[in-house]
């Protein structure tokens, strides 16, 4: 008989675990490493560069316009090998359950994180689950790590960003941290507001290919404010940003207005920042604005042998001052 609830014996390795593993997770992520279901997986060996990372995932809601945690806990570390030039080739999962979640919430985020892993064309290879009493967690957190491959010609570094270098961004930022914040908070704000979530390793690959790249980042917690310090700092670099060229929603803007946030510092969870030579950054917009996930890219700004190691914003109003780093919590578990 199928459980309605997750149950602590859900954890516990024997008979329900196995069924957990067969009816929920084997059934959604199928594929030939994963279905041995043995201690580890066995992958053919690389021929270059390996990229390896990991995330984890504590969102609240769950669930939230244009993704849940299970597309995010993908995208996050697709995005993650991506900005490193790394072509996303498979993942692990690891699930921490609360007693009491809903079966039907598990499996809608497994449908999901098998959905968004055929998207990115990525392969989850081994996985783990663990049960804890109801109240030690908040319904579900989970874990990726990834393994990607970089080709022997990319090499991308804050180190390689010189002066006159243009800085472009894929897309609207703000996005995510809105339509999760609105969402959790049960504001009637615009239906418009929808999570950016997304794989970018199709956009990624798109704009190394035009060459002259120097470094990419995707602006995640922190937002588009508080990367590009990290980059200027990393390359002890001046980065010089037009206000007026960073292309924000309207629901976002009005969104942020209302609630006193600075669309700067609110998370993206589908939008990446490149640093590209003078000479390549007209190739790069355009080829980021053909494609799905760039067709709002702009050129934000340059980099400048002034001030190093600061990013200064040239606001609206033609007063330039300081971009520092996000200090304190302005949208807590927002990925």
């Amino acid at each position: 008989m199928k459980r309605e609830t997750i149950l602590l014996a859900h954890g516990s390795g024997g008979r329900l675990t196995h069924d957990l593993i067969r009816d929920v997770f084997q059934r959604a992520l199928s594929n030939p490493f994963l279905d041995d279901l043995g201690d580890a997986a066995i992958l053919p060996p690389p021929s270059g560069r390996l990229a390896f990372t990991t995330d984890s995932y504590v969102i609240r809601p769950i669930f939230f316009p244009g993704g849940d945690i299970g597309r995010l806990a993908v995208c996050g570390t697709v995005n993650d090998l991506s900005m490193v030039g790394a072509r996303p080739l498979y993942l692990s999962i690891g699930f921490i359950l609360e007693e009491g979640l809903p079966f039907a919430d598990l499996e809608r985020i497994v449908k999901s994180v098998a959905e968004t892993a055929r998207d990115a064309g990525v392969q989850v290879v081994a996985g783990d689950t663990k049960v804890v009493d109801k109240g030690s967690a908040d319904m579900v957190f989970i874990n990726t790590a990834g393994v990607g491959l970089i080709a022997d010609h990319v090499s991308l570094a804050p180190s390689l960003i010189r002066p006159g270098d243009a800085v472009l961004v894929s897309g609207t930022v703000g996005d995510h941290g809105i339509a999760v914040m609105a969402q959790r908070e049960g504001l009637a704000l615009s239906t418009s507001l929808v999570s950016d979530c997304a794989p970018l390793n199709g956009l990624a690959q798109t704009v190394l290919a035009c060459g002259g790249v120097r470094v990419m980042r995707d602006p995640t917690r922190g937002g588009l404010a508080t990367t590009l310090v990290e980059l200027a700092q990393a390359g002890d670099v001046g980065l010089e940003i037009e206000e007026s060229a960073v292309p924000v929603n309207e629901a976002v803007r009005g969104a942020c207005e209302l609630l006193g946030l600075d669309p700067l510092y609110v998370a993206n969870e589908g939008k990446l920042v490149a640093i590209v030579a003078a000479e390549a950054a007209e190739a790069a917009l355009a080829a980021m604005q053909a494609h799905p996930l760039g067709q709002n890219a702009r050129i934000i700004g340059r980099a400048s042998q002034a001030h190093p190691g600061r990013v200064v914003l040239k606001t609206v109003l033609g007063v330039s001052r300081v971009v520092e780093m996000l200090t304190g919590e302005q949208l807590p578990r927002i990925c």
